[in-house]
């Protein structure tokens, strides 16, 4: 059904019946249509709106989709909807709804989106034209191992222990616990800028639905201890032939000289090292994310 320009809501089957989904077309380009997939899980499209400044010049269509479960979407409360074969599903059923192919189809995944988007090339990667993984490693095991060996240690270890009082107890629904991790993890590594900077649109896009965060990622930023934990592609990686971007932070969550290896190790992979930006470099190193996604696109789109 379409809501106003742009804008649609798909129908989606689902083993809990039938949903539907938000998504927004902005721009036509034939050739060059890129699917955003957000974070999370659980989160919102709207911390992509940058791309509104920077791939809309850049003539580059682009569509702002919010998973099952998010804040523009239906939001049942099935917890068995809430399993990345389901979220895979969902995405190809979006594709064919909206009508992309190996000819223009773009996919980006940014953290718990770039689980889904590696996790969708390995089953359909014959739809594909480029995929983009954006500031997600393609273990979680390995994600916790530098959680626990590298960011834990650089912490303030006071702050540290009381952060790991609260989730032993249970109680990370107190506020003391996302103050904490705001001020210790979250400015440093999540976002680079103080709280009370933070656009709007990032905002917006932390309205977390907590029943899919918690039971696929678990409540903390500082690992994964969800549905998520075991899910470990690394040595699938050979197997997605499709153009592919990896693009990686100085400061991220992630560690990015495993980003840099994960390119190494795609057959047509390519890595991006954002130096200045955290887990939301396409806001903290702003320039440097948007500009080498578009030469990304554009040299997959138009080779020489």
């Amino acid at each position: 059904m379409t809501i106003e320009t742009g804008e649609q809501r798909i129908p989606i089957d689902t083993p809990a019946g039938r949903f539907e989904v938000w998504t927004r077309r902005v721009g036509d380009n034939p050739t060059a249509k890129l699917l955003l997939l957000h974070g999370g899980p659980g989160a919102t499209h709207e911390y992509f709106e940058g791309a509104d400044e920077h791939l809309k010049p850049a003539g580059i269509e682009y569509i702002y989709y919010d998973q099952l479960g998010s804040v523009h979407s239906d939001q049942p409360t099935d917890p068995d909807l809430w399993e990345l074969e389901r979220f895979v599903d969902e995405l190809e059923q979006v594709r064919t709804a909206l009508g992309l192919d190996r000819s223009n189809f773009f996919l980006l995944g940014h953290s718990w989106g770039g689980i889904l988007a590696t996790e969708y090339a390995l089953r359909h990667g014959e739809n594909l034209k480029g995929l983009v993984i954006s500031n997600m490693m393609a273990s979680c095991p390995a994600y916790n191992a530098y959680a626990q060996d590298v960011l834990k240690p650089s912490m303030d270890q006071t702050a540290l222990r009381e952060i790991e009082a609260l989730e032993a107890s249970g109680d990370t629904e107190n506020p003391r616990y996302m103050e904490l991790l705001m001020e210790h993890h979250y400015q440093h590594h999540v976002f680079r800028r103080p709280a009370a900077e933070w656009p709007d649109a990032v905002n917006r896009a932390f309205r977390i639905n907590q029943q899919i965060y918690v039971s696929m990622q678990g409540p903390s930023e500082l690992g994964l201890s969800g549905k998520l934990s075991d899910w470990d592609r690394s040595a699938e990686l050979r197997d997605i032939e499709v153009p592919t971007l990896v693009i990686g932070a100085a400061h991220d969550t992630m560690d990015p000289a495993y980003m840099a290896w994960m390119a190494s190790h795609l057959p047509n992979g390519r890595y991006l090292h954002c130096a200045e930006g955290s887990h939301m470099a396409m806001w903290d190193d702003e320039d440097t994310y948007w500009d080498g996604l578009i030469d990304f696109i554009q040299t997959v789109d138009r080779p020489t």
